[in-house]
């Protein structure tokens, strides 16, 4: 590893942290919870983060300026008093350069796990879920509300670490439900039972990525035809199932081609596809550059 700077990060992690690390701290890779003003991130993170998976749960709460975050396949802007929620697994981008303020936090699933809570509470927030519509837009009392509950987590964790436990996890979890009050899904066409198929086919989607690319495997998991998955999916995304695999095969594709050393030919073979040449045009036909072009253009970031 070449010319790594030492930060003091103590602040916000009770020790001081190498560059590398750091990066890997805000994928989410070490520890069970932190929290951050946005504005102090950016001292640290100076250059775009390209596609990448986080093992934990992630919100981003603006108060000054904007931000985009790209998450699955969808880009994402939100202002001042809006946040956004990326989901443990789900992948994210997001570009550098931009002039914002806010917090930003992220939770293992496990965090909220404790004496007064139970293991699948987050199941009950939609916004959490690979589906839910990641952004939230509260009304003025609502984000007040959340302001303050953010600046008390910051405050503790700050000073105490980990150590208030208790404390942490009851505040975030009042913030959680304080966003679910408000909480509004994604608009989409179509009836009640076409978004639960799409929906249920998204989080299969999810799964199976790696194993399963037709879209008679995704009809048969869901016990319908697969012409009835073509019509419902598309009358509610707009997008046909094919369009949904290529997407996230893409995605899959693009996290190893930022986080790994693989070859090509190997993270064809990861992601499914036992012909790297047409993983290769599978790619171009997207993104309209060569999987080692999107690698190179990464590296140069």
């Amino acid at each position: 590893m070449s010319d790594i700077k030492l930060y003091d990060t103590r602040a916000f992690t009770g020790k001081f942290m190498p560059s590398e690390e750091l990066h890997a701290f805000f994928r989410g890779d070490v520890g069970k919870f932190f929290i951050m003003r946005v504005e102090d991130m950016y001292q640290f993170v100076t250059r775009a983060v390209p596609a990448s998976r986080s093992t934990i749960t992630s919100c981003l709460y603006i108060t000054e300026g904007e931000a985009s975050i790209k998450i699955g396949s969808e880009l994402y802007t939100i202002h001042a008093d809006e946040m956004l929620f990326v989901p443990a697994g789900q992948v994210f981008s997001f570009r550098e350069g931009e002039i914002n303020k806010g917090y930003i936090c992220g939770f293992q699933s496990d965090f909220l796990v404790g004496k007064l809570l139970k293991n699948n509470l987050l199941n009950e927030f939609d916004f959490l879920k690979i589906w839910g519509n990641p952004m939230i837009q509260p009304d003025r009392q609502s984000a007040e509300f959340i302001r303050r509950l953010l600046t008390r987590l910051l405050i503790d964790y700050s000073q105490n670490g980990l150590q208030n436990l208790d404390l942490l996890q009851s505040y975030l979890l009042t913030l959680l439900c304080e966003v679910n009050r408000i909480y509004r899904p994604a608009s989409g066409s179509g009836p009640v039972t076409g978004v639960t198929i799409t929906n249920r086919f998204r989080e299969l989607l999810f799964k199976w990525i790696r194993t399963k690319k037709r879209v008679t495997e995704y009809a048969s998991l869901l016990n319908i035809t697969p012409n009835h998955l073509n019509k419902t999916v598309k009358a509610v995304t707009g997008k046909s199932p094919t369009r949904w695999i290529d997407e996230t095969v893409l995605l899959e594709a693009k996290v190893l081609l930022s986080q790994t050393n693989l070859t090509v030919s190997e993270i064809a073979l990861e992601v499914g596809l036992d012909d790297p040449s047409y993983f290769t045009r599978l790619f171009k036909k997207y993104e309209h550059q060569t999987p080692s072009e999107f690698r190179r253009m990464i590296e140069k970031s």
